[in-house]
């Protein structure tokens, strides 16, 4: 979550996300389930054999090994903005995969370096949609495809309630946005789905730490929570509950995309 105003500029918003996710990267993996579910769909739609691919996004290279385990012979690369994530990655999976810093709207390889990228919500944090279409067009060769997860407007909108605070939200694009920007790119969409998925906590401070834990806060300047605040957030959430918990949606947008011959 952060405010997203267009007073901050696109190197002081990567600088920030960077910095949020270098942070959670030790905690991430046993913090990061609902990523986990919902990227387990957008395995299910992977092609059985590929040779050069890019985990766009790639986080702690949880996906990345995977990846790895699946595809025995590829070539592999792990890109990500956050450079505490890639350490991370490096410490647990080693070099056989090419870990590699970068941003999603401005890759940093060739043209037609990959037949295969995967991409779980990641490019929910690249302000310029278009610019990572674009990216993803020029690094994919003729007949190569792209799966990716990506979030939508909607996500984390119980968080809004409760702190009374919509403006702090990711300010996702729209569903058309995405359509428009893959259109221009030059990219096919050949599969689309888009759903909401609720994932359920015990209470309050379980949703906070699912969402701070995983990088998915950019702190605010000058940011503080009272304890009356809390106490009120509470209170707003408690309506809210349902039987198996605190609930948290996530619009999710899952995409094939194809890059014609």
């Amino acid at each position: 979550m952060t405010e997203l105003t267009d007073a901050i500029s696109e190197d002081n918003w990567q600088a920030r996300v960077a910095k949020a996710f270098s942070r959670a990267a030790p905690h991430y993996d046993a913090l990061a389930s609902a990523q986990r579910h919902i990227g387990e769909a957008l395995w299910q739609t992977l092609p059985d054999k590929a040779h050069d691919l890019l985990d766009l996004g790639c986080g702690t290279g949880y996906w990345t090994h995977r990846l790895a385990q699946r595809y025995p012979t590829a070539q592999l690369t792990g890109l990500d903005l956050a450079p505490g994530m890639l350490e991370q990655a490096r410490q647990r999976y080693g070099e056989r995969i090419h870990w590699q810093a970068g941003d999603a709207a401005a890759l940093p390889f060739g043209d037609g370096a990959f037949e295969l990228v995967f991409s779980n919500l990641a490019v929910q944090w690249c302000r310029n949609i278009s610019a990572v279409m674009d990216e993803l067009y020029r690094v994919l060769r003729p007949g190569g495809r792209a799966h990716i997860t990506t979030l939508l407007p909607g996500t984390l909108e119980e968080i809004a309630i409760v702190w009374q605070r919509p403006e702090a939200l990711l300010q996702t694009p729209s569903h058309a946005s995405v359509e428009r920007a893959i259109a221009e790119s030059g990219l096919a969409i050949t599969q689309q789905a888009a759903t909401v998925e609720r994932f359920h906590y015990p209470d309050l401070n379980a949703v906070m730490a699912s969402i701070k834990g995983v990088g998915a806060q950019v702190a605010r300047p000058n940011a503080q929570i009272t304890r009356a605040d809390v106490a009120a957030a509470k209170a707003r959430f408690e309506p809210l509950r349902q039987p198996q918990g605190l609930p948290v949606s996530y619009h999710c947008l899952t995409l094939q995309l194809e890059k014609s011959l």
